[in-house]
């Protein structure tokens, strides 16, 4: 079996004091990087590739809507106040973040409302279900931010790409807490494995 991790949205802006700073984002990202210490390429930690989304937002414009119009308040379900806009400080990895284990970077919502990391791309424009079919992935790890949106939408792609799925419930954080529970409940009920890393 060929087992990867993905890691989600582990960015500045998503972790205590960003944009939009979930609590519990700074203890993801230190723990992803422990669960990654004593990787080398290829191996450790269980994982044959490590790939990583983050969002990658449009400067100008709303992003095809996902950020509230000026003057408007987001309402936190599909329209959010600016965030992770491509190049800023927000939209980098976290620190406790080892990005030197991650071998593959996809960037996603550059000008349109993704959250799944499905829809993201690398940089030679490769989307994440073609790179893991490439390296021949049946099994994928799910940790990051946030638990009640883009984990759960790229947990719920995996699935429906065939790959057999975990999401580490210790290594990911979501917006609230009711809507985070509601969601491993769904992605359990559509056959992801919720387990402790």
């Amino acid at each position: 079996m060929v087992t990867a991790l993905l890691i989600v949205d582990v960015q500045n802006d998503f972790t205590e004091g960003g944009a939009l700073g979930v609590d519990g984002g700074n203890r993801v990202s230190a723990g992803i990087t422990e669960l990654l210490a004593a990787r080398t390429p290829g191996e450790a930690a269980g994982y044959d590739l490590v790939v990583a989304s983050r969002d990658w937002h449009n400067a100008e414009g709303d992003n095809g809507g996902h950020f509230a119009a000026a003057g408007a308040e987001p309402d936190f379900v599909t329209t959010w106040p600016r965030h992770c806009v491509a190049g800023t400080v927000g939209a980098a990895y976290h620190e406790a973040l080892d990005v030197n284990r991650i071998d593959v970077h996809l960037r996603k919502g550059q000008g349109v409302p993704d959250y799944s990391a499905f829809q993201g791309v690398d940089p030679s424009g490769r989307a994440l279900a073609e790179i893991l079919l490439e390296a021949g992935v049946t099994a994928l790890d799910v940790v990051g931010i946030a638990t009640d949106y883009c984990v759960r939408a790229s947990a719920l792609d995996a699935i429906e790409a065939g790959l057999r799925v975990r999401v580490l419930s210790d290594l990911v954080a979501g917006v609230a807490t009711e809507s985070s529970v509601a969601a491993l409940k769904e992605l359990a009920g559509a056959g992801v494995e919720i387990r402790q890393s």
